[in-house]
């Protein structure tokens, strides 16, 4: 029977030296030497831990010691057979793979009386000598070890955001990645029944450059400037705005590895008391749509309860952009804010404009003034059925973007920084903050490009 080849320190360092370059693989260069792959990688390891020292081919024996050592380094650290060896200067990982063996199966001490040569395979190997007490100790202590890890390994993906409960090859590589300091990567590449070049295939995935450092930079800015109010469709948009390709889906997936989240919540305040004056017929009828501006207006009032006490936010909202075009802020709701909120909106058009002013039937908009101010104007108006809020969605909707990015997102120290958040969060949204609708713009600058086009 033909022994193993023996290669020249000369050879393997050339061998080394050009896979190191990084223009060839192992696979070609084995090849075209006529080596193994396996010799490749092995020299590979003892050059990277020992120089040209370890690419010297070293024979004799080693003491017991010395291979308890190397077995429980293997078992503390991790690290791989073929990694051991070579950081042992070791030649051959099969020598390593034996003491394992005999260290788990027979214990440790079975590592002190193991011979080699060819006695042992002639049929006259020593007798295994009985376990000790101190050897089924080990034994118990290993399978502790064994059933720890399988716990933790377990216990880690309830951490992991599986779908479905369905794990995924990242998700256990992660895992295996952040145990490995602790238990030997063989085993835990067992537990996980993953193969060892999977393993590492998704590790060197996971170090390469992130392509969405400078998207995801980008969403938490944009997510920080705007107080947390945008979910991926406005962000998708704004992302648009400065000059990305990305598609919504995208910025989905990367705001939920980043954690980044908008949250929504509604509160009504009711200003209906009956029928207090003039009820007004329902012209709107739900068509919110409108071709220009100032062609359909819609208010309501809206109640913030904070510090014991309250303050009204009345609001008139065009339904071409969706702009706040007047409001008044008061710590009662009484006709007097509603009447200088008409005021300022009135100084802005002209008379007899023919404009659907649309609320619902809160006692402020059946006031015979409040009337008259809108007759005067040349206004018609508008009001919802009754109890049906859906009549006045689009109002709605702005009370609960307002309250869901302003009053619930954060805490105030007094009402009165509320109500200076309050007016700035109202030219905050007048201005800056953009809708899908309006093809990413904010309701001013919507307003403005169109009366430009015009």
């Amino acid at each position: 029977m033909s022994g193993r080849k023996m290669y020249s320190a000369e050879l393997k360092l050339e061998i080394v030296e050009r896979y190191l370059k990084g223009d060839i693989g192992i696979k070609k260069l084995a090849q075209e030497y006529h080596v193994s792959y396996g010799d490749i990688q092995k020299w590979r390891d003892a050059y990277l831990e020992h120089g040209v020292a370890g690419l010297s081919t070293k024979h004799g024996t080693y003491t017991g010691e010395f291979k308890v050592s190397v077995v429980e380094y293997m078992h503390n650290t991790g690290a791989s057979i073929r990694k051991t060896a070579a950081h042992f200067n070791i030649p051959s990982f099969r020598t390593v793979s034996r003491w394992e063996r005999i260290y788990y199966e027979q214990g440790k001490d079975a590592l002190f009386v193991e011979q080699r040569g060819r006695a042992s395979k002639m049929g006259t190997k020593h007798p295994r000598k009985p376990k000790t007490n101190t050897e089924a100790n080990e034994d118990l202590l290993s399978e502790v070890q064994r059933l720890r890890m399988e716990n933790e390994y377990l216990k880690k993906f309830k951490c992991l955001n599986s779908k479905a409960g369905k794990i995924r090859e990242t998700d256990k590589v992660a895992v295996i990645m952040e145990l490995r300091q602790k238990y030997k990567l063989t085993a835990l590449l067992e537990l996980a029944e993953m193969p060892r070049s999977t393993y590492y295939y998704h590790v060197k995935q996971m170090q390469k450059p992130d392509k969405y450092a400078a998207v995801k930079e980008d969403i938490t800015a944009i997510c920080h400037e705007n107080h947390g109010r945008y979910g991926y469709r406005r962000i998708t948009m704004e992302l648009h705005n400065r000059g990305y390709h990305v598609n919504h889906k995208t910025v989905q997936r990367l705001m939920k590895t980043l954690h980044l989240k908008c949250v929504v919540r509604i509160k009504k305040y009711r200003s209906y008391k009956g029928e207090v004056g003039k009820i007004a017929p329902n012209i709107l009828k739900r068509d919110f749509s409108a071709t220009a501006p100032n062609q359909k207006w819609t208010t309501d009032i809206t109640e913030f309860a904070l510090f014991g006490a309250k303050l009204y936010l009345s609001p008139i909202l065009d339904m071409y952009n969706g702009e706040i075009i007047s409001y008044e802020i008061s710590d009662k709701p009484v006709l007097g804010q509603v009447l200088r909120m008409l005021d300022n909106a009135f100084a802005k058009i002209p008379d007899d404009t023919n404009l659907i002013f649309h609320s619902d039937q809160g006692w402020q908009y059946q006031h015979k003034t409040y009337q008259k101010r809108l007759k005067d104007k040349g206004i018609r108006q508008s009001m919802s059925r009754k109890g049906n809020c859906l009549d006045n969605a689009i109002m709605e909707n702005f009370f609960g973007l307002l309250k869901s990015e302003l009053l619930y997102l954060r805490e105030f120290d007094s009402m009165e920084e509320f109500r200076i958040e309050l007016e700035r969060y109202i030219d905050y949204y007048n201005n800056k903050r953009i809708k899908a609708k309006l093809k990413g713009l904010s309701p001013v600058q919507y307003r403005i490009q169109s009366l430009s086009v015009a």
